[in-house]
């Protein structure tokens, strides 16, 4: 028989249910969003990543909609992959992890004016505003790495934390493979074929947020520095000790698609070519060996760089003159790349080229070294100003093997530009687009040019720029916006990327220019 509660029983539930406390909202992770500026033809955006919790984020990855009609060319602070209207960023190598009640921000630029704000905003897979995944969804994959064959990719990564049933490899929006473990390797590819994966853990409470993005591209390519990414920067790492930091070859940060190690120097030999790790720099990083380095290449190798052999430097005395020398330059160059793990060689002479013999020497090491090679040229300002300088006559006459030239946009002060209207003052986007014109006018494709700048004071006695000047040129170049008072006569889309002397003047810098126009390259078109 059930007895009724007394009402002294009863008052006492409602008290204790009145005394006791609200159930506390866990903090959470939140992403926000403000638009700083909107001018008509374009507008700047920036989103604030803010962690509340109580430990620290183990990276970043904010996802977000623009509406059609939108789009967003350049970003900084982040690193951007775009999908359509979907646009992906993740923290910078070198903001790796968010401590706990920290907040980082990220900045983009957009066209047209007028935009309206983003839709659809995730963190980490969460919503923007709060909230979170299922508590027993996996973690994010740690960072990934790619190798590749002519018909396949393969693909590493770290593990997520808490239970995991498995992980999927997407491209876009589309599962390429399903696996139980870090590792996958995606069949049936072309050869030559650039692709971008992202990887996802998953159980049966969900499926995590999208590791970082990684991009790899079939053997078989046809013509130098094949694997490059369309639009890549180029950084000069010191082997040598001067006012820069001092870095380990794998101190080089994600940012940099291309090491250039200076220098390769001449010998006794005319033509011949030697390297070894300076020993000033081995005492100055505490022990430094040869061994080390070629560890070091082979590590950059493994996160998807490429590492050459820059020859000559402002005291470069390498000397190609003749038949001889030419034949002695292409074997030691060669057997520097078998020892050490280069991908190819950067010509740097800043003096006596001969562009006849250095064109059979570097022939003659493609032929050795095979049809994915790299070759680059670094010419002084004055050497591109016309097609019968020495730079510009080697350049045109390997143009079917050439990678890239960046020319050295310093140093030089006022110069003529492709229009030939006037001395334009280093320094300025009008030098940089208005001498990149020239090359671009006078047989060199697109992609075979890029702008060469230094990485901050210091690195240059003249013609040092804010980065945010070489990403205004460079969208002068592909898109003929952003121009000064000089406009290409057409947009060149394919223009290759950027390169900085150097890697260690840009460490000095914290990173100022990498940072900056990294993340631009990537946005490009």
């Amino acid at each position: 028989m059930r007895h009724r509660p007394t009402l002294l029983a009863f008052a006492s539930l409602v008290l204790a249910l009145i005394a006791a406390p609200a159930p506390a909202h866990a903090a959470t992770a939140t992403a926000t969003f403000t638009k700083v500026s909107d001018w008509g033809s374009g507008f700047e955006g920036k989103v604030t990543v803010t962690n509340a919790t109580t430990t620290a984020m183990n990276g970043w990855n904010v996802q977000f909609d623009v509406p059609a009609g939108y789009s967003i060319p350049s970003a900084w602070d982040a690193v951007m992959t775009r999908s359509g209207q979907h646009y992906t960023f993740t923290n910078p190598s070198w903001a790796p992890a968010l401590p706990a009640g920290a907040s980082a921000s990220f900045g983009f630029n957009g066209s047209p004016g007028g935009f309206p704000g983003i839709t659809g905003c995730t963190l980490n897979g969460a919503p923007c505003g709060g909230g979170g995944p299922s508590p027993g969804v996996p973690g994010r994959p740690g960072a990934a790495s790619a190798t590749s064959t002519t018909g396949s990719i393969t693909l590493t990564w770290g593990a997520s934390s808490g239970t995991v049933t498995g992980y999927r490899v997407y491209e876009g929006a589309t599962v390429k493979a399903t696996v139980s473990g870090t590792t996958a390797t995606i069949g049936g590819l072309g050869a030559c074929e650039s692709h971008t994966y992202t990887v996802k853990a998953y159980n049966g409470e969900g499926e995590s947020a999208a590791g970082d993005p990684v991009t790899a591209t079939t053997a078989g390519c046809t013509g130098s520095g094949g694997t490059l990414p369309k639009h890549f920067l180029t950084g000069y790492w010191h082997n040598f000790v001067n006012a820069a930091t001092e870095l380990r070859l794998s101190a080089v940060p994600a940012e940099y698609d291309l090491v250039a190690v200076a220098f390769g120097e001449a010998t006794a030999t005319a033509g011949q070519v030697a390297f070894a790790v300076d020993a000033g720099l081995s005492a100055a990083l505490g022990g430094y060996t040869d061994a080390q380095f070629r560890a070091d290449v082979q590590a950059l190798h493994q996160r998807g760089k490429k590492v050459i052999l820059s020859v000559g430097g402002e005291a470069g005395r390498v000397q190609v003159a003749d038949a001889a020398a030419a034949t002695r330059f292409a074997d030691s160059v060669y057997a520097l790349m078998q020892s050490y793990g280069f991908d190819g060689v950067d010509i740097d002479l800043e003096n006596g080229l001969n562009a006849t013999y250095m064109a059979q020497a570097l022939r003659s090491l493609r032929a050795k070294a095979g049809a994915n090679l790299i070759i680059t040229m670094a010419p002084q300002t004055i050497d591109m100003q016309s097609t019968g300088m020495e730079y510009f006559k080697l350049a045109l006459s390997i143009k079917d093997i050439l990678t890239v030239v960046h020319t050295q946009f310093y140093n030089s002060g006022s110069m003529l530009g492709c229009d030939q209207a006037q001395a334009y003052a280093q320094g300025t986007v009008n030098f940089m687009t208005a001498l990149a014109c020239i090359q671009l006018e006078n047989g060199l494709r697109p992609d075979q040019v890029a702008l060469g700048l230094p990485a901050g004071p210091g690195a240059a006695g003249g013609g040092v720029v804010a980065p945010s000047l070489v990403n205004q040129a460079l969208d002068c170049l592909a898109r003929r916006t952003n121009c000064g008072s000089f406009t290409p006569p057409r947009a060149y889309p394919d223009i290759r990327g950027a390169m900085t002397w150097s890697i260690n003047w840009d460490a000095s810098t914290n990173w100022s220019f990498s940072k900056t126009v990294k993340p631009h390259l990537q946005g490009m078109p």
